[in-house]
């Protein structure tokens, strides 16, 4: 991905920003543009090692990376340093150890983070790494996995031969694997940021993209008395019901706020998943559905505002809990040994599977959102 450094009016890039060339992208990178280029094999630092790609998913981000609002800038408000190669939900084989790795060796089959905090400056150091000042984010502001390769540092890789043993296949596990980061943000919001809740609790989630989806599947494996999903798009609804929903409506023909009470007995709803990125429209039926103590998690990043009536907050003693990212608190490691238990069936989410040679149009597929995951398989490059 190129774009041309911009800053948008009314938006003044810090000494640092402008320095570095790596700034929320939505506000400096104007006319992004995506093609094939050649670029040199990476080589491993120290603690390092090179993975051969071997399945990468198209992101959300990658495609609000793609689509650009009526300026001209991408729609994805994270940061971004460009060029760059893009793609972060990925698994692969290790081809190449660094000096001072301890437990990878060539031949491991493993999935990767895709958000890298220093280590050093004091979020990382009191377990915030998804809030590092110096982070840097795989396929936005550091080199991608849409490639035959990359290199990840040691500690942000994790193995999957138990996850090859349970399926008996090691394509079968490298697909399912590349969820984990869409996964790892619904569970990073869900069950780290906001706190989690009590099996038998009711859980609405807006949005059945894959982080809705994977909120689902997270519910219902956490013992959700009821899961009632939200998504304009019969095909998503539809996927929703096999990762766990109960119950499926299209939020633009409902009162979504009865439905959840309604499932609820009159109680409410005990969390709510917003990964619609449309909170101008979920945050007042959210609000009118707080059970006491009720939480809203927010993932669905568009950088835009959104009304919320306070007073709602107060009434339900309620809490709206933002989150961004898939990585502290367990939640690779976790996530990967429900998938190693059988307790995430979350294979249907993979609902185009695309090889590497046709990575922009799988691009190009992921704008429609009535896909699940559109997965780009690199075993043939």
């Amino acid at each position: 991905m190129r774009g041309e450094w911009a800053p948008r009016v009314g938006f003044t890039p810090s000494s640092q920003q402008d320095a570095e060339q790596k700034a929320p992208a939505n506000l400096v990178w104007r006319r992004p543009t995506f093609g094939w280029e050649t670029v040199a094999d990476p080589t491993p630092g120290h603690g390092e090692v090179v993975l051969k790609v071997r399945r990468c998913g198209v992101c959300g981000s990658d495609t609000h990376c793609y689509e650009t609002d009526a300026e001209g800038y991408p729609l994805f408000s994270g940061p971004a340093r460009l060029p760059c190669v893009i793609g972060h939900e990925y698994t692969g084989e290790v081809v190449a150890l660094g000096p001072g790795v301890v437990d990878l060796r060539v031949g491991d089959l493993v999935v990767a983070e895709g958000m890298i905090g220093c280590g050093v400056c004091e979020a990382c150091r009191v377990g915030r790494p998804n809030q590092c000042g110096r982070l840097e984010m795989v396929g936005f502001s550091a080199p991608g996995a849409f490639a035959e390769y990359i290199v990840a540092k040691e500690r942000f890789v994790w193995k999957l031969y138990r996850l090859a043993d349970r399926l008996g296949s090691a394509a079968a596990a490298l697909e399912m694997a590349a969820l984990v980061e869409p996964i790892g943000c619904a569970y990073n919001g869900m069950f780290v940021s906001a706190g989690g809740f009590l099996p038998g609790a009711w859980v609405g989630v807006f949005g059945c993209g894959p982080i809705g989806l994977g909120a689902v599947a997270l519910a219902r494996a956490a013992g959700a008395a009821g899961i009632a999903a939200f998504d304009p798009v019969a095909e998503r609804r539809e996927l929703a019901l096999q990762l766990g929903a109960d119950h499926v409506y299209d939020p633009l023909n409902i009162d979504a706020a009865e439905v959840l009470r309604s499932m609820s007995g009159g109680w409410g709803a005990d969390m709510v998943v917003e990964a619609a990125g449309a909170a101008h429209l979920t945050v007042p039926p959210i609000e009118r559905s707080f059970a006491p103590g009720g939480r809203m998690v927010y993932l669905g990043r568009t950088g835009g505002r959104a009304p919320v009536l306070l007073d709602a907050l107060v009434t339900h003693a309620a809490g709206i809990v933002g989150a961004r990212g898939h990585v502290g608190g367990g939640c690779f490691p976790r996530i990967l040994r429900l998938l190693e238990k059988g307790r995430l069936p979350v294979l249907p989410m993979v609902t185009s599977r695309l090889p590497f040679s046709d990575v922009l149009d799988a691009l190009v597929k992921s704008t429609d959102r009535r896909e699940g995951k559109v997965m780009v398989d690199l075993d043939g490059v």
